[in-house]
């Protein structure tokens, strides 16, 4: 292809001399010859420019190849330090939906366990390939998502709050519910310290009137945190009694960015 580029320019007779001379010598010696009689040679002509393209191809094959290895490099520099890239493989993703198939009874407070923390913990999440949720390279204990690989996290949660007035409910609970209260989604982490790290909270004050039937409230946060591996991150809430785990409204997950 290289004497095709040059066949508009000079003879057949003229790429015929290619073969009078070792074209590896002539290239490796092309930038030091400088005799005014051989310029003239349309032979010599031939040869020189062919050497230059030459000389310019596998300039830029170098570059290419040092990128290459220069990449390669570079992500096993990343594998070392821990950081191994992921692929669709391996990635590592959770989505944690509500389950109204069991009775949604207060979980166990946090307060009673030996570890503190505030509000009660959500742990009856679905986290089977049921519906939306689904669970990649991450293992759900009790509750808790534990974290396999140390990198940084995006983490989410979304909590329904939903007071039904039944008028078989005794009159002071009615009475407590419809007080103003503080309704809080707290997300936690467990580490190797004795207590649980609060990661987010948020909270409304609410109030329902006396003559809704319905009293409805979603809270949802999410952010960015730098995870180790064997953390466990989960959900508590505050009044747990008046929470629906709709698996479109109360959800909880995780994914490595």
């Amino acid at each position: 292809s290289l004497l095709l580029q040059l066949r508009d320019t000079y003879s057949k007779s003229g790429i015929a001399c290619l073969t009078g001379e070792e074209m590896g010598n002539f290239i490796q010696n092309l930038d030091l010859i400088e005799n005014e009689d051989r310029e003239a040679d349309p032979c010599w002509q031939v040869k020189w420019h062919l050497g230059k393209l030459i000389k310019k191809m596998m300039s830029r094959s170098y570059e290419e190849s040092l990128s290459a290895v220069n990449a390669e490099r570079a992500l096993t520099q990343v594998h070392t330090d821990g950081q191994q890239p992921r692929s669709p493989v391996n990635r590592i993703a959770a989505h944690l939906t509500g389950n109204n198939n069991r009775k949604n009874s207060p979980s166990p407070r946090i307060d009673s366990l030996p570890r503190r923390g505030n509000g009660q913990k959500i742990s009856n999440w679905e986290s089977s390939r049921r519906g939306h949720s689904f669970l990649y390279n991450v293992e759900l204990r009790n509750g808790e998502l534990v974290i396999p690989q140390t990198g940084f996290y995006y983490i989410y949660s979304q909590t329904y709050f939903r007071f039904h007035e039944n008028e078989n409910e005794d009159s002071d609970l009615l009475a407590q519910i419809r007080n103003p209260k503080q309704l809080v989604q707290y997300v936690y982490k467990l580490t190797n310290y004795p207590e649980p790290i609060l990661l987010m909270k948020s909270a409304r004050t609410s109030c329902w009137s006396k003559k809704a039937e319905y009293g409805l409230y979603s809270i949802y946060q999410g952010g960015v945190f730098q995870l180790k591996r064997e953390d466990r991150i989960f959900v508590s809430v505050s009044n747990s009694d008046i929470v629906d785990m709709d698996k479109e409204a109360s959800f909880f997950g995780a994914f490595m960015i």
